[in-house]
């Protein structure tokens, strides 16, 4: 089933860490079935908290998406966005 991985982005807290992210996360996506839908495109909040950015990948299935997501290239990105910005990330099935 369809699985979606939905990144929001709450606040950058180190911005040279981030574009060390960005360097590592994109080729991190090699070999794995990743489509975009939304990559921080313009948002309007609508309810809650506004956010600074949001990203929504689709994945074939729930495995694909943890492969990709524990795989050791993503890891080492993640540890950078960790250190650069507070998101919130989840995962969900779709129907």
């Amino acid at each position: 089933m369809t699985t979606y991985v939905v990144f929001t982005r709450e606040r950058t807290t180190d911005p040279e860490e981030m574009a060390v992210y960005a360097e590592k996360a994109k080729p991190a996506g090699a070999g794995h079935p990743i489509t975009r839908l939304a990559f921080y495109g313009d948002i309007q909040t609508l309810e809650g908290s506004a956010i600074e950015g949001s990203v929504i990948l689709s994945f074939p299935s729930k495995e694909e998406a943890l492969a990709w997501y524990n795989s050791p290239a993503y890891t080492e990105a993640k540890e950078h966005r960790l250190k650069g910005s507070e998101y919130r990330v989840f995962m969900i099935e779709g129907v």
